[in-house]
């Protein structure tokens, strides 16, 4: 079915959504940028990672499984996983914790308990438009581990496309989430 879109005098920017930007991505429209994002309908590319944040992420993840197994979840980390919330965002955040890691496609958003990002370039953005979005989707929980300033932002209870709790940790300090049973995360590799 065709739909009528109402006549304009004004120039209107079309946001895409998450089904365009997929059968781009499938059909290499972005193979030359590397890693993008779909961002409220805006692709957006990301910078390349450079050691530090390569390590953080690392260091995080072994962090994160050690902290799901010893608490008995159903849970599993995921590494530059795709998540879908329609209709115009498709954002791959550094770490992710899912209950459906299985299944073709991005990681249905539904599914994500806590989201990951690593800055050591992308500090403002992550805790400003990236948060908004997590929250705006309803993520539980979102951490920024922050490689300059050698914290962890850690932040839960979204509402109104922010979130209403935010506590901030120096490396090395064990953190307890706030949202997921029993899962404490070391700190002390980063």
């Amino acid at each position: 079915m065709t739909e009528h879109v109402p006549i304009t005098n004004v120039p209107t920017r079309v946001k895409l959504r998450v089904e365009d930007f997929l059968s781009l991505d499938r059909d290499g429209a972005f193979d030359g940028y590397g890693k993008t994002e779909l961002i409220d309908g805006e692709v957006t590319y990301m910078n390349a990672q450079h050691r530090p944040h390569a390590l953080a992420k690392m260091a995080l993840y072994d962090a994160l499984r050690d902290g799901l197994r010893a608490a008995c979840s159903t849970l599993h980390v995921m590494v530059e996983a795709s998540v879908t919330w329609a209709p115009v965002d498709v954002p791959e955040p550094d770490l992710l914790l899912t209950a459906e890691p299985h299944g073709p496609g991005p990681v249905p958003g539904t599914s994500v308990s806590l989201v990951v990002e690593i800055a050591d370039a992308t500090l403002q953005s992550d805790l400003g438009r990236k948060a908004a979005l997590y929250a705006r989707h309803g993520v539980p929980e979102y951490w920024v581990i922050d490689v300059n300033g050698r914290t962890i932002h850690q932040l839960w209870s979204p509402m109104n496309g922010g979130y209403g709790d935010h506590v901030r940790h120096e490396f090395g300090t064990v953190i307890a989430a706030a949202t997921i049973a029993n899962l404490t995360v070391e700190t002390n590799h980063l």
